[in-house]
C-alpha cells in the first residue's frame, strides 16, 4: 500500500448484496392488503410520510419500515385496520429478516481482489442484527479489516472511520450506490466517492451528483472497480 489509496469502504445495501428490492415485496403485500381503503397512491404517501417522520426515533432498518408500515396502515383505515391485515405486514417484515443474502454481480470477485492490497472497511446504516446477520451470511465478513454499522452518515462519520481503520480521508475511498449517503459525504470528508447505481434507491437517498469534482467517480457496476483503484492509486 504504497500508493495514494490504503484504504476503501464499501457501503453493503444495494452495493454488496440486494436490499431494496425485498423491501418493495413488503411494501406491494402492504398495498394489496389495504387496497379496499384506499388507491395505491394514497397509501405511498402515507406510507413514505411515516418512513420519514420515524427516521429519527427507529433509523435506517426493515424494523424500523414495518413498524412505519403498521402505523400508516392505522392512520389510512382511521383505526379500523383488521387485526389480520396487522398479522400480515408484520409477518411480511419478519420474512424479509429472514431473506438469504444475495449477493451482487462482481461483489465477491471485486472484494476479494482488493483485500489483498488494500484496508476494507464495512460502513452501513441500518438494524445492527440484520446487518450483522447479513454479513456474516455474504461469505464476505473475512475480507474486511473493518465494520461499521452506523445510525446515519455524514462527513464526520468518515473522517472518523477512515482515521480509525486507515490513514485518513484523504488517502480512502467510499463506494456505494447512495450519492446522499455514500458519495458526497465522503467527498467533503475529502475521500474519493465512487457511485455505483442500483436499479432501485430508495427516494431518501437521491440527491445530485457532484458533477465536476475532482474526486467523484461513476461506474456500471463493480466490476468496473479495479481499474479505478489502480488508475487512482498510481
Amino acid at each position: 500500500m504504497t500508493g495514494a489509496l490504503t484504504t476503501i469502504g464499501f457501503d453493503a445495501d444495494d452495493t454488496l448484496w440486494q436490499n431494496e428490492s425485498f423491501y418493495r415485496v413488503s411494501q406491494d403485500i402492504y398495498f394489496s392488503l389495504l387496497a379496499e381503503h384506499e388507491d395505491r397512491a394514497v397509501l405511498q404517501r402515507h406510507l413514505m410520510a411515516a418512513k420519514r417522520r420515524n427516521l429519527g426515533l427507529y433509523g435506517f432498518g426493515i424494523k424500523g419500515a414495518t413498524l412505519s408500515m403498521l402505523e400508516a396502515a392505522i392512520s389510512v383505515t382511521q383505526a379500523r385496520v383488521p387485526a389480520s391485515v396487522i398479522a400480515q405486514i408484520l409477518a411480511a417484515g419478519q420474512e424479509q429478516l429472514r431473506h438469504p443474502v444475495e449477493l451482487l454481480p462482481h461483489a465477491r470477485e471485486v472484494v476479494e481482489h482488493l483485500a489483498a492490497d488494500f484496508t476494507l472497511v464495512l460502513i452501513t446504516k441500518g438494524d445492527l442484527f440484520d446487518q450483522e446477520r447479513k454479513l456474516a451470511e455474504s461469505g464476505l465478513s473475512h475480507l474486511f479489516q473493518a465494520v461499521e454499522i452506523v445510525s446515519d452518515k455524514s462527513r464526520a462519520t468518515y473522517e472518523a472511520a477512515f482515521a480509525r481503520h486507515g490513514d485518513g480521508p484523504s488517502r480512502a475511498m467510499m463506494v456505494g450506490n447512495s450519492m446522499k449517503s455514500d458519495v458526497r459525504p465522503a467527498l467533503e470528508a475529502g475521500a474519493w466517492g465512487v457511485f455505483v447505481p442500483h436499479a432501485l434507491t430508495w427516494e431518501h437517498e437521491q440527491a445530485d451528483a457532484p458533477e465536476g469534482h475532482a474526486r467523484f467517480h461513476e461506474l456500471p457496476d463493480l466490476g468496473a472497480l479495479p481499474a479505478l483503484v489502480d488508475a487512482v492509486d498510481r
